[in-house]
């Protein structure tokens, strides 16, 4: 995202791509093997227990014979990009010149496809370090919009992912997310979405994406150990095809996604 030749400062790309200067110039270390073990563990123990935040973690592990400390795992949550689910006060720290946008869908009846979208990006194991998936999905008919698989948790993903689901499918009224990025947030209102953000670590503000990522883990992630990025992108992709195409929901009267959103869409016709 920094391009040191580009006539515009360093310190100010920098300050426009919400990273700090110094960052610029990391060369990032390798996780170690330890690590790694360690990290796919809490990813197991966050699905089973969203509500577990870095010093019950650090109990259970401890409880399992693992002798790690709470600032240790707190450090590799923030690096997986995982925060423990439950309602608490005080949800999010106001970035300098940021904008705040409340949460929009409490209350509110959502049965129509492309009514509301939701944005949300999860971090996914492999045999030997990690990916994430970003993904954008309708939250009435659970079909996935756009997804990618990508090697770092940088905002242009998730403005990549929100700009292909809204080529492929049109302008929802909302977008749902907990990326609290500036750009994410200019990509949805300059398409004219209202904008609804999550209060951090509160379990109910993106649910149906939270029950996608433990369908995406269970019945195709932790099948597999990938040995690189592109067996893992390739397999993973494959299956949010296949969910959208052929896995049935009882939420949906055992309809597909794909079947769903074609149903709900208010002209009963697929957007362009």
């Amino acid at each position: 995202m920094i391009d040191a030749t580009h006539a515009l400062p360093i310190s100010r790309q920098a300050q426009l791509t919400e990273i700090s200067r110094g960052s610029v110039y990391y060369v990032p270390k390798s996780v170690s093997a330890a690590d790694l073990v360690l990290m796919r563990r809490l990813d197991e123990l966050h699905l089973e227990h969203p509500f577990m935040g870095a010093r019950v973690l650090r109990d259970q592990l401890n409880r399992e014979g693992v002798d790690v400390g709470r600032k240790h795992v707190g450090t590799l949550m923030k690096r997986m990009g995982m925060a423990a689910l439950y309602r608490k006060p005080g949800t999010s720290t106001k970035h300098p010149g940021h904008n705040m946008y409340s949460y929009l869908l409490r209350g509110l009846t959502i049965n129509r496809a492309n009514q509301v979208w939701a944005l949300d990006t999860m971090y996914i194991p492999m045999a030997k370090g990690f990916v994430y998936l970003t993904a954008v999905m309708d939250w009435a008919s659970r079909k996935v919009l756009a997804s990618r698989v990508a090697i770092t948790l940088e905002a242009c993903h998730a403005v990549d992912v929100l700009h292909e689901a809204f080529t492929r499918h049109g302008t929802p009224e909302i977008v749902n997310t907990d990326q609290g990025s500036q750009f994410t947030a200019h990509a949805v209102k300059e398409r004219g979405c209202h904008l609804s953000m999550d209060g951090r670590g509160a379990w109910r503000d993106n649910v149906f994406v939270e029950r996608l990522w433990k369908s995406v883990k269970y019945e195709r992630v932790y099948l597999h150990a990938y040995d690189s990025v592109t067996e893992a992108r390739q397999s993973i992709m494959q299956y949010v095809d296949w969910y959208n195409r052929a896995r049935p929901h009882s939420s949906l009267d055992r309809q597909t996604p794909d079947e769903a959103y074609v149903v709900m869409l208010p002209t009963g016709k697929l957007a362009a």
